[in-house]
């Protein structure tokens, strides 16, 4: 591992440790403290990046994201946008894993924030759980962003797309706007990787698909839309 990635990787490291240390104190103040916790550790995660992990970011289409509940349908090719993310939206609700609850500590933060975790072994059940659940965070406190990567794992740049067809089911059953984001995070922070490149992640915010559409148009627009988005990146990122 370089020198600079291994500095990074120990900072990354222990200032979790400290946010999550400070999280226990927290856990016993309303869900909001925790969100406004979570959102400080997303904007002091890029500060990281890019002063010891040599890693940038750009947002593009800021504008295009709308206030109040929200579907939020992002690509997902590192660990790198996990974290962004916490700080780019007012009250997120993120669709994980079941077995991050299971990590000693986080565990206990992810039920604080309401976040939705799925048990994929439990199939079409898996489904029905995720929508209730969702449905109901999402009218919850004034509106939640509901945070879903549609492919349900990380994926290479350039790997041939595996949506699966739960954001389309969340798309209907919700009825708000969803927000494509494409990126090409991958390209500097590789999935199961600790090698970073220098660079800067483009993180493409797209105009928001309105509700209404037929779940199947919807499926294949979102997707159309993202990897178009995201293709285009890692092409830019290759100049």
């Amino acid at each position: 591992m370089p020198i600079r990635a291994f500095f990074f990787m120990v900072a990354l490291y222990l200032s979790l440790i400290a946010f999550m240390l400070v999280g226990l104190i927290v856990l016993i103040l309303p869900r909001r403290a925790m969100t406004v916790l979570a959102r400080a550790w997303g904007h002091y995660f890029l500060w990281l990046c890019r002063v010891l992990g040599g890693i940038k970011v750009e947002f593009r289409g800021l504008q295009n994201i709308p206030k109040g509940p929200l579907l939020v349908a992002a690509k997902h090719q590192s660990v790198w946008e996990t974290f962004m993310l916490l700080g780019l939206f007012d009250d997120p609700c993120f669709i994980l894993k079941r077995e991050l609850t299971f990590i000693p500590f986080f565990g206990w933060f992810i039920y604080k924030m309401r976040n939705v975790p799925i048990n994929r072994k439990d199939g079409s059940r898996a489904l029905i759980k995720l929508t209730r659940a969702a449905d109901r965070e999402i009218h919850a406190d004034k509106g939640r962003q509901i945070l879903v990567f549609p492919e349900g794992t990380r994926r290479p740049p350039g790997a041939p797309p595996a949506y699966r067809f739960g954001v389309a089911k969340l798309y209907e059953v919700l009825n708000v706007p969803c927000l494509p984001i494409g990126l090409n995070s991958g390209v500097y922070w590789p999935r199961r990787s600790m090698k970073l490149k220098r660079g800067t992640i483009i993180v493409d915010i797209m105009p928001p698909i309105q509700p209404g559409l037929e779940r199947n148009e919807f499926f294949a627009l979102v997707q159309e839309q993202i990897e178009r988005s995201s293709n285009q990146l890692i092409a830019e990122a290759s100049r």
